[in-house]
């Protein structure tokens, strides 16, 4: 059996009896006189040679002595006033950020996105909030969709934007935007130069894909399904720049969003017969209550 000291216990309800009186010791020490520091307080003189006393008492030792015609800490006054420095920045630090989390205009949002979303959809979903909400800071946070709805659960990001959009009772979600899907291909593929397959054609091609986890990993797989075949992924990776340059070295072919002007050297876009698109949607916990600054900018981003 093991004994714990009693010293942590003891420094941390010795700590909970002395919080109130830390601002009170602060301000003496500033003024080096009880009078001006009662005047500052707001509190009568008496009131706060008492508190010192006690404050003494409870220590085991004086925090004050007199010196001339004011006071001047002790060395435990010293320390004690030090720490109280310490502790009182960072309770201020922590109220200005609540004072900012609270304030629409001025709070943060820790944003989770897909890796395919940084390019285009999330600079100018931002952009625009910025023009009504210029104050409000932002934290990014970009990977898999999976992961991103895990650090969603847990807290670490406030909203994602993840495609295919999640359901089930633990989560809300809005759609914001909706992409169209191309077959990518190396320009000397058999299908090049098509204007428009249908995905059945590339049932027999080496595919090139996100990893198991990313969205568009499921939403290829499902699209594959449909057309009736299970697509063979021969190469894995986590960025679309790489799929479309493994595409490029006549690697496979795969599926991605249409670029955002021409199509990567070394390969071809074709659309696809039907076509295909991929909703986007913002994601937050069902039943959390969203801070304003966040709120504001998941009601910009549904165009609530």
């Amino acid at each position: 059996m093991t004994h714990e000291s009693s010293a942590p216990r003891e420094a941390s309800q010795l700590a909970a009896h002395l919080a109130p009186t830390l601002t009170l010791l602060r301000t003496v020490a500033a003024e080096g006189q009880l009078t001006r520091a009662a005047e500052r307080l707001g509190q009568p003189q008496p009131t706060v040679s008492r508190t010192l006393a006690r404050l003494g008492e409870q220590l085991g030792t004086p925090v004050v002595t007199k010196q001339g015609r004011g006071v001047v800490l002790t060395r435990a006054g010293t320390l004690l006033c030090s720490a109280a420095e310490a502790a009182v920045r960072e309770l201020e630090s922590g109220c200005r950020e609540v004072v900012e989390e609270l304030d629409p205009n001025r709070g943060k949002v820790v944003l989770g996105f897909q890796h395919t979303m940084g390019r285009a959809l999330v600079p100018r979903l931002i952009s625009e909030f910025r023009e009504q909400g210029p104050g409000v800071r932002f934290g990014l946070a970009q990977g898999s969709r999976e992961e991103m709805l895990s650090r969603l659960r847990t807290g670490g990001v406030d909203l994602c934007l993840v495609s295919p959009i999640p359901d089930g009772p633990e989560w809300e979600s809005a759609q914001v935007a909706q992409e169209e899907l191309v077959a990518v291909v190396h320009t000397g593929h058999r299908l090049a130069g098509r204007d428009g397959i249908r995905l059945a054609e590339l049932a027999e091609d080496d595919f090139v894909g996100m990893r198991p986890g990313y969205g568009l990993r499921r939403i290829v797989t499902d699209l594959a399904a449909a057309a009736g075949f299970t697509p063979r992924f021969a190469w894995e990776g986590e960025e679309v720049d790489t799929a479309r340059g493994l595409v490029a070295a006549g690697l496979g072919v795969t599926l991605l969003p249409k670029a955002l002007s021409v199509a990567a050297p070394g390969t071809c876009e074709i659309p696809l017969r039907p076509a295909a698109h991929r909703a986007i949607g913002v994601v937050w916990p069902a039943g959390r209550q969203l801070p304003p600054a966040v709120r504001a900018f998941r009601d910009h981003a549904t165009g609530r």
